[in-house]
């Protein structure tokens, strides 16, 4: 089983998206036993708060189910749990490795290093792009499961 976390600054936008795109993008392969997906914070801002309405919205637009999400902050005692960390921007990577204490087995990523334009998810909170943040999702998770194919992992 592939356990992966996705990691974003408040958690109600950006990596609960990629959750749950992920999530349906396995169901739809018949590959969703082979995987564990969650996301989470690195900051306590947005602690126990669901979905951010607006990437709920872009989400049901497309057919996903926001519900149920209640967001949550990454801990230092995770890092054994999961086999990727996958940050939205270098911010996220920079706390990602402070709060666990560093990457010695080489588990955290950018989403979009998985694509063939590495870079950033931009924060829709701050750019109200939530089109455009739903596309890079996509096409962030689309590459990962790729990678995981030429891989052998899955």
């Amino acid at each position: 089983m592939i356990r992966i976390l996705f990691i974003c600054h408040g958690n109600i936008c950006r990596s609960p998206m990629a959750e749950y795109v992920m999530r349906d993008m396995v169901k739809k392969r018949g590959l969703a036993d082979k995987f564990h997906i969650e996301s989470a914070a690195t900051s306590t801002e947005e602690l126990g708060n669901p979905i951010y309405p607006p990437a709920q919205r872009v989400m049901r637009e497309h057919g996903l189910d926001p519900s149920g999400h209640c967001a949550r902050q990454l801990k230092r005692s995770e890092y054994d749990k999961w086999d990727m960390f996958v940050g939205m921007d270098s911010e996220n990577m920079y706390y990602m490795h402070r709060i666990l204490g560093g990457d010695p087995e080489k588990k955290i990523s950018l989403l979009m290093d998985y694509t063939g334009r590495p870079g950033e998810v931009s924060d829709p909170w701050y750019t109200r792009d939530f089109e455009s943040t739903w596309t890079d999702v996509n096409e962030g998770c689309e590459g990962m499961l790729q990678y995981l194919k030429e891989h052998h992992l899955i």
